[in-house]
């Protein structure tokens, strides 16, 4: 069986190592499924085409807040979670799709270079 490699861009990783273990273990368990193939819908899950195409938001709760990662399945390199944050209000903050799409960019590049050394 295949299984994708998930990669963390370093901010989302620092973001979500502050999060309340419960939240984590969530994480972790919804990556695991994505890992395997396994088709992950809503409410776990639910496409944020307002970042790029293809863009998928994982929608964590706890009784500490609202918690969001946003990631995007490449086939050649896996599950890349590029952007995660801490929900303050109902609708996601413009500041958020916008870091999510500038994070998004400079990690695909970065990989892109990683590919090319």
């Amino acid at each position: 069986m295949f299984v994708h490699p998930v990669f963390l861009h370093p901010p989302a990783q620092k973001e979500i190592q502050s999060w309340p273990l419960s939240v984590k273990k969530d994480l972790g368990s919804i990556l695991t499924q994505l890992q395997k193939g396994e088709q992950v819908g809503f409410p776990d899950t639910r496409a944020m085409s307002a970042v790029a195409p293809g863009v998928i938001e994982i929608r964590l709760k706890c009784a500490d807040g609202i918690f969001r990662a946003f990631y995007i399945l490449k086939s050649r390199t896996g599950i890349i979670v590029f952007h995660a944050f801490q929900k303050k209000s109902q609708k996601t903050p413009r500041q958020e799709i916008e870091t999510g799409r500038v994070r998004l960019a400079d990690f695909l590049r970065e990989l892109q270079n990683e590919e090319n050394d």
